[in-house]
């Protein structure tokens, strides 16, 4: 019998070339892993870099079901990346696909390369925000007021996505 499927969150970001042609293909790509299924997407957001330079991102928060082990998973999502042309000269450097695993079900896992729940999550808005729209019952109301004040706008609603989702 297989391995049940867990429920993931993944952030997805993007500022630098064409952003939001890059954030659905990294979403058809996710989508066609082994045993993963995308099954609902946030809205679009616009938000300015948070501790780095560059333009303005597009962030969105994707929720899956896989089968893949956490490490498996955070394996795919960077040849994803560097399939985008992701490139990590420094640390917050601007990027043409950013691709984080927010939670992986209940489990914390906290290894040399992969942390979750993610570490900064509860300092950015740009996570909370479209995190709040898929399931707000998981976001505390105190935490996301905390951010409030970071430069955060919805840019669409859900349907940005739809092509993907449920495809």
């Amino acid at each position: 019998m297989g391995e049940l499927p867990s429920l993931v969150y993944v952030g997805l970001g993007a500022n630098l070339g064409e952003r939001q042609a890059a954030l659905r293909k990294a979403l058809a790509a996710i989508d066609e892993l082994p045993s993963t299924r995308v099954m609902r997407v946030s809205p679009l957001y616009g938000s300015a870099p948070v501790d780095a330079g560059g333009p303005d991102y597009l962030n969105a928060v994707a929720e899956l079901t896989t089968t893949l082990a956490p490490q498996a998973l955070l394996s795919a999502l960077q040849t994803i990346e560097l399939s985008a042309g992701r490139e990590r000269p420094y640390r917050n450097a601007p990027r043409t696909l950013d691709l984080d695993i927010l939670w992986f079900g209940d489990r914390v896992i906290d290894t040399p390369t992969l942390t979750v729940p993610h570490p900064r999550m509860a300092e950015r808005a740009f996570v909370l925000r479209p995190l709040a729209d898929l399931v707000p019952e998981r976001v505390d109301a105190a935490v996301l007021q905390a951010v409030a004040s970071q430069d955060i706008h919805q840019l669409e609603g859900s349907g940005w996505a739809d092509a993907v989702v449920g495809g």
